[in-house]
């Protein structure tokens, strides 16, 4: 399994994200996942305080068990717990971290991540507090998700001397490239920031398993989506590119799940490709999708998404 930096952290290029866990897997089935993942050569596990009711974080603290130093575990803050647990006050960061330290079941997090961007507080009271976490030894690197290039070019400055965001999660794949339109790649490139993608298989469309046209699987996460955002995916301009993209996949006799994962990587800026696994032969099928694409096939992807 190929690795790349995040910050100081060194991680596999394909992760798993963690948010079956405690919803669609139970204890056992995340083990098993986890377990096959880190046989895989998987070693970056991308959770948060809210997935799963905040169990997610538990399940992947007991599945890991006593291989934990085998793994990269990232967390997040910030989006609503409830009605007192949510934000990016200095207060309420530090005790986000001791809760997730708690439910992980571990000292230090590797990659702590602002969920999103807290409108209400300045970006230098939140980094404050994350500097604390990391003088203390909680937190090893910082990272954010669902910030803007502007955004992160203000964190990065607000940081100073301090810990800075070594890593940006925002929605990337071949049906959803607004990363490359919106300046955050671009900014990733100038700030020597790593790039994360979530939804790299677009909810589904880009296994090869659920087809344009044909019935939703039941235990898909498109079936479970709000029905407006199940519109925009299943919408006649998203068919016809699913469409093309299986018959390319046919044509080249490589499965659309791998030119998908591998295409992600072939940009610099993306560290690793996260994505869910509900069962040990998915998160296998994942471990071997990367491979180096040609120049023109690469660019025949381009074209069609």
């Amino acid at each position: 399994m190929q690795q790349r930096h995040i910050g100081s952290l060194r991680v596999s290029v394909v992760g798993v994200g963690c948010n079956n866990f405690a919803k669609r897997l139970d204890q056992a089935a995340t083990s098993a996942v986890v377990n096959a993942a880190l046989d895989a050569g998987i070693t970056f596990f991308d959770t948060a305080d809210i997935y799963g009711d905040t169990l997610s974080e538990t399940y992947l603290g007991v599945a890991l068990g006593e291989r934990r130093a085998e793994a990269i575990i990232a967390t997040k803050f910030g989006m609503p717990i409830d009605d007192t647990r949510y934000g990016a006050s200095p207060a309420y960061v530090k005790r986000a971290c001791e809760d997730s330290l708690s439910r992980l079941g571990v000292e230090t997090i590797d990659l702590y991540q602002l969920h999103y961007p807290d409108e209400s507080v300045p970006i230098e009271e939140t980094l404050g507090a994350l500097h604390e976490l990391v003088a203390a030894g909680k937190v090893r690197e910082i990272g954010c998700s669902n910030l803007s290039a502007d955004q992160l070019r203000a964190a990065t400055v607000a940081a100073g001397d301090g810990p800075t965001f070594v890593s940006i999660q925002n929605q990337y794949s071949l049906l959803a490239r607004e990363p490359e339109r919106d300046g955050v790649l671009e900014a990733c490139r100038e700030l020597g920031v790593a790039f994360l993608p979530f939804y790299p298989l677009a909810n589904g469309l880009l296994t090869g398993k659920v087809r344009p046209g044909e019935a939703v699987p039941n235990d898909s996460r498109l079936a479970h989506m709000p029905a407006d955002r199940r519109a925009h995916w299943l919408s006649d301009e998203m068919r016809e590119r699913v469409n093309a993209l299986v018959s390319l996949a046919e044509e080249v006799e490589i499965p659309l799940l791998d030119l998908s994962f591998s295409w992600l990587l072939a940009r610099a800026e993306v560290a690793s490709v996260i994505a869910g696994a509900s069962t040990p032969d998915q998160v296998r099928a994942n471990a071997t999708s990367v491979r180096e694409l040609s120049p023109e096939l690469l660019a025949r992807l381009n074209a069609l998404t």
